[in-house]
């Protein structure tokens, strides 16, 4: 991998990630770019104990573009985007619009490939391992910033989640906290570990569901499953088994297996509801251990915690939804309408041939 570090004409970081190290990246931004401007402030809700990102320059960003002004194609010509080479492999640039900013944090977008009409689940193992990289690498140096204290890569897929860009792409929030769902794991790990004398939740976790029915595919140094009580319809969790805190505590065995089982597993999704679906909608969402300090968390630390990935979509039948209604969005209490073991079943029943 090749990495090359540039700027827009704002002002803004941009990376190239390359397969060869013979690329050359000297593109200038030929775009009449003002500094950007952002209103990034967190709130903290005092009866609820987690944080709100307040955002509001966010309402003028690119909304739905017809592909031939996609600001996430390369430039070509006098047809200028947010990646000013005629070309790239994997790019990560500063958001122009980020809901995290300064000493609020940092939001990144991490562009998959420069193929408009591609998806996740249509790239190479190599280029599969080349966007992994490039999380861990982006992983690694948000941790260092002073106002970072948990870095999340993620991605949303299709127009049913919420996403206003058709280029396959993700994104990476580095927050200033540690996440509400993070700390609800730390501490049930905290409870674990005292109630048993020392025992690791997320190892006891893996141990039961290797051992069930809902466990998906498996690999030498992966395995995928339907965890006991998934909240959506269709959720997959990717753990490695060799338990590490982020990204960074792979070994080169377990990041050469991941393109395979993560690109299978993709392209599972898009087949559970059938031929002659659309796409199936998505979010992929990497869990990783907080750089900050844990000492609220009883007894815990850094590498205690599992790196994951949870895989789910929103859609839970052919045509039909899955909408965060009263109990859901009220009480934070989810209702699942297909049986975690069933959702198994049918993922395993698209294997690739």
């Amino acid at each position: 991998m090749k990495k090359t570090s540039t700027r827009l004409a704002d002002g803004r970081e941009l990376i190239y990630y390359d397969l060869t190290d013979d690329s050359v990246r000297d593109a200038v931004d030929r775009r009449p770019l003002e500094p950007t401007v952002t209103t990034s402030e967190v709130r903290r809700d005092p009866l609820l104990g987690d944080s709100v990102a307040i955002a509001s320059h966010r309402q003028g960003r690119t909304y739905h573009p017809p592909a031939d002004e996609c600001p996430l194609c390369p430039s070509q010509g006098e047809r200028l985007s947010e990646i000013p080479d005629s070309s790239y492999d994997v790019v990560v640039f500063e958001n122009r619009f980020p809901s995290l900013a300064g000493d609020s944090g940092r939001c990144e977008v991490v562009c998959f490939t420069s193929d408009h009409n591609a998806s996740f689940a249509s790239l190479t193992e190599e280029q599969a391992r080349l966007v992994l990289d490039a999380w861990t690498d982006r992983t690694s140096e948000l941790s260092h910033l002073p106002s970072v204290e948990q870095v999340f890569c993620f991605e949303n897929r299709g127009a049913e989640i919420g996403v206003t860009l058709g280029h396959p792409h993700g994104q990476i929030y580095a927050y200033p906290f540690t996440t509400p769902r993070t700390a609800l794991m730390l501490r049930s790990l905290a409870t674990h570990k005292e109630a048993t004398g020392g025992e690791n939740l997320f190892d006891a976790v893996l141990e039961r569901e290797l051992a069930d029915e809902r466990v998906v595919l498996e690999g030498e140094h992966w395995v995928a499953f339907v965890p006991y009580a998934a909240h959506w319809p269709y959720e997959v969790h990717l753990y490695p088994k060799r338990r590490v805190p982020d990204l960074l505590g792979l070994d080169e065995e377990a990041r050469t297996e991941f393109p395979k089982v993560y690109l299978e597993l993709l392209r599972r999704f898009d087949r559970i509801f059938g031929e002659g679906e659309p796409p199936t909608p998505y979010i992929a969402a990497w869990h990783q251990a907080p750089f900050g300090m844990l000492e609220e968390f009883d007894g815990v630390n850094r590498d205690d915690f599992a790196l994951h990935l949870e895989l789910f979509t929103i859609r839970r039948t052919s045509g039909k939804l899955k909408f965060l209604a009263g109990s859901e969005s009220g009480m934070n209490v989810f209702i699942n309408d297909v049986p975690p073991e069933r959702a198994a079943e049918r993922l395993r029943e698209v294997a690739s041939s």
